[in-house]
């Protein structure tokens, strides 16, 4: 859709059949255009909370801008289809879900990015938040007698470099944590990154490693059914979501604030009033109570904004994350 398009529809007047509030000019313009559905792509496998909750977000806006589809695109630490969002034509018709590792922790990671998060990009608004937390096994604890995370410390002094973590790759915000507590602790443990937040968790669960920073999202379902133990989540803050878990800072590891989170972006020469519409017609549903039932199901929280708001959050978690991959002495050329 061209910005004359969007403009030719101002007075135009149409009710959402979802009830979630009048559709303005721009809305009914990218509703009206037959044969053109939205697309939000999200740039990791299916199944994953990005995911999960772009499906959410399609099917509760459709009344209102007409058809929205999700396309995964895959590969490269999220990079694949955040490139292929950055060439879309930028007329509203395509959105992509990016998150901590596309625009907050690649940038400093890879030598090179085929796309730039500043210039490629427009915010449209934050969709959740999830916070991080460290598990291990109930037969990783049995073995090593570690039921806290001053536990873990010891047992990592005691035996340096015998301990070894997952995460879902080089860079991922399990990685950032992982490194943090070495750092903070003065502890040696080897990194074992996968290919995938999936498969990282898996290893931890069949005793292929010992232990992982996985977001709530992913580790809450395994929590639950005892496969998983929660020593401590990485936020300032507890969770509601898991609220008998302390923080690092609470376990006695400070200035921990490592947290999972996503939102959507279209490419950088869409205009603004077609963003606003954009941002008009996801946050009313982002802050209705079945969307925030549904996201707390799978350990997110609903978290909309404006546009302004979610850019503010990028650039203060990239400047955090320059700093931790460096720490990490994480690089992928």
């Amino acid at each position: 859709m061209q910005r004359r398009t969007v403009l030719g529809a101002i007075g135009a007047v149409a009710l959402s059949s979802a009830s979630y509030f009048p559709m303005n000019a721009c809305a009914a313009a990218l509703k009206g255009e037959g044969g053109n559905p939205i697309r939000i792509v999200v740039p990791y496998p299916p199944g994953g909370p990005l995911d999960v909750s772009a499906r959410a977000i399609a099917d509760a806006v459709t009344p209102v801008l007409g058809t929205v589809v999700v396309e995964n695109r895959p590969g490269a630490g999220g990079n694949v289809g955040m490139s292929y969002v950055s060439h879309a034509r930028p007329d509203g018709h395509t959105l992509v879900m990016g998150a901590v590792a596309t625009l907050a922790i690649n940038p400093s990671l890879f030598k090179k990015l085929p796309y730039d998060p500043e210039k490629d990009f427009k915010p449209v608004t934050l969709v959740a938040t999830a916070a991080n937390v460290l598990v291990i096994t109930p037969e990783f604890s049995q073995k090593t007698g570690v039921k806290s995370v001053k536990d873990l410390i010891e047992y990592a002094k005691k035996n340096p470099g015998k301990l070894n973590y997952a995460s879902g790759g080089n860079g991922s915000a399990g990685h950032m944590a992982g490194e943090f507590l070495k750092r903070q602790c003065g502890i040696d443990m080897v990194h074992i990154p996968f290919a995938g937040a999936s498969p990282a968790l898996l290893s931890v669960i069949s005793g292929q490693t010992d232990l992982i920073f996985d977001n709530l999202a992913s580790a809450a379902a395994n929590i639950k059914a005892g496969k998983l133990i929660a020593l401590a989540v990485t936020t300032k803050t507890r969770t509601p979501l898991l609220p008998d878990a302390p923080t690092m800072a609470e376990a006695g590891v400070p200035d921990f604030d490592i947290y999972t989170w996503f939102g959507l972006m279209v490419p950088g020469g869409t205009p603004d009033d077609v963003v606003k519409a954009l941002n008009d017609a996801i946050v009313p549903v982002l802050k209705d109570p079945a969307t925030d039932k549904k996201f707390r199901a799978f350990g997110a929280l609903p978290a909309p904004t404006t546009p302004a708001e979610y850019q503010s959050l990028i650039d203060e978690e990239a400047k955090k994350y320059k700093v931790l991959v460096e720490i990490a002495g994480a690089r992928v050329d």
